[in-house]
């Protein structure tokens, strides 16, 4: 029961479709197994899992990390609704450093994303109620959180033209790639 595995275009970022097995009651998924996904590069332990729901269409949560050393990898997959899901490389001498992916994660699509300790992450739900859960390989330290503006033109993230995206305070107020100094180091 492998699931689909695809590298994104930053090193170490996956897409991951588990096989999903159906009949006339519903269906049936394997959604994680440590074996299977060790061998297909995606880290752990895992620790802890975390549920968050977005009652609104055009939430974004991100772009944000924690510092070393309470560095975290995230597995994440949608339960309910669908978001853009967007990783960003912060690598410094990474060959994709400042460079970033994106992928349409959904309930119906059934696809999750690793990403590896050494990037920043977020989303933005495309649709209302919205579910997400994600493993992460390091305990949740609000002293290590840090971050990178979302809407920071320089990026080029496409996001979906919501008007009034519906973000935190916490998140409006993190500083543009420029004024960033990141705490990663490529290969190490």
């Amino acid at each position: 029961m492998s699931p689909d595995v695809h590298e994104l275009g930053l090193p170490g970022v996956k897409l991951v479709t588990p096989k999903k097995f159906g009949d006339a009651r519903g269906f049936f998924s394997e959604t994680f197994s440590a074996r299977v996904f060790a061998e297909a590069g995606i880290g752990g332990p895992f620790v802890q899992d975390n549920h968050s729901h977005s009652a609104e269409r055009g939430t974004v949560r991100g772009l944000h990390f924690q510092a070393p050393p309470h560095a975290q990898g995230k597995l994440l997959r949608v339960v309910r609704g669908a978001v853009l899901d967007v990783v960003l490389d912060i690598r410094v001498g990474s060959p994709t450093y400042g460079r970033h992916v994106s992928a349409e994660l959904s309930a119906d699509n059934w696809a999750q994303i690793w990403v590896p300790i050494g990037l920043v992450h977020g989303f933005c739900t495309l649709v209302p109620d919205t579910q997400v859960i994600y493993k992460v390989t390091h305990y949740y330290a609000p002293q290590s959180e840090m971050g990178v503006f979302w809407r920071d033109p320089a990026l080029g993230i496409d996001w979906p033209d919501f008007a009034g995206a519906q973000i935190s305070g916490k998140d409006a107020g993190l500083p543009l790639f420029r004024d960033f100094k990141s705490p990663f180091t490529f290969g190490t």
